[in-house]
């Protein structure tokens, strides 16, 4: 009897060692994996940490410009961008226009003071036409006068002066209205966002921060982007006005020393 039970236990071992062998082998190879697979789920992390900072930073300012544009109810800020891109447009106009405008009048005198003294009217006529700016034709209006006399001559000057002067101030009421109506524009959006903020108050009968916070958000924003668009015209606008005046006092002086060029041309 011991020498079978024995033999069963025995038989038993025997038997149950592969079976133990191949768990080990088993687990060493499962943690082996996961040894192997930590540096990869390392390193997949440590990109993914670092993709999500570029991620947010792709968030860029013209998308949260656009996003709170949505948010400000469309159809109180296109109104407000409208107003802007019209009055920006106009503003780059003018500033395009006054720096074209904007020539070296001393060496124009000279070449019509040298003109006149080798060819005579023509040839200082011609100067004139082959020269662009708002300066260049008064002289040659009031070359044309040159003949009547040197006081038709000043008054050539001054009436071309006053149709020079309104060219330049051309479109600049405009871009005043804009900058008034920008503000305007942004403010009714406020009067709007605080009638639909105390509108949903009264549906609801309560005060509740949830009720009121979209309509105050309209007209906050609304606001925000009234007086940016008004700000950044007003800018263009004092920029504008100070080229007229350099270019109106410049077109002052060279008018005088113009006169008295042809004086001197006439008396000879």
């Amino acid at each position: 009897m011991k020498k079978v039970i024995a033999l069963f236990f025995a038989a038993g071992i025997l038997f149950t060692q592969p079976i133990m062998a191949q768990e080990a082998a088993a687990t060493e190879q499962a943690v082996t994996t996961d040894t192997n697979a930590a540096p990869a789920d390392t390193a997949a992390a440590a990109t993914a940490e670092e993709v999500a900072p570029a991620v947010e930073a792709e968030a860029s300012f013209t998308q949260v410009l656009k996003d709170k544009f949505i948010e400000g109810d469309p159809l109180w800020m296109a109104p407000i961008l409208l107003t802007f891109i019209l009055g920006l447009a106009l503003a780059i106009e003018r500033v395009l226009y006054l720096s074209m405008s904007n020539n070296n009048n001393e060496k124009l005198l000279e070449e019509v003071k040298s003109a006149l003294a080798s060819g005579g009217k023509s040839a200082a006529l011609e100067v004139c036409r082959n020269t662009r700016g708002p300066v260049a034709s008064i002289f040659y209006q009031g070359l044309e006068k040159m003949d009547d006399g040197i006081d038709m001559v000043d008054k050539a000057i001054v009436s071309l002066g006053s149709v020079e002067n309104g060219k330049l101030e051309r479109g600049v009421s405009w871009i005043s209205l804009f900058i008034a109506l920008a503000p305007m524009l942004g403010f009714m959006g406020t009067v709007i966002g605080m009638i639909q903020a105390f509108d949903a108050i009264e549906a609801a009968g309560d005060i509740s921060p949830s009720l009121v916070a979209g309509g105050i958000k309209v007209a906050l924003l609304t606001t925000v982007f009234g007086l940016i668009a008004a700000m950044i015209l007003q800018i263009f606008y004092n920029l504008i006005v100070a080229m007229i005046d350099n270019l109106v006092n410049k077109m002052e002086d060279a008018s005088i020393t113009f006169l008295d060029i042809v004086a001197a041309h006439v008396k000879k």
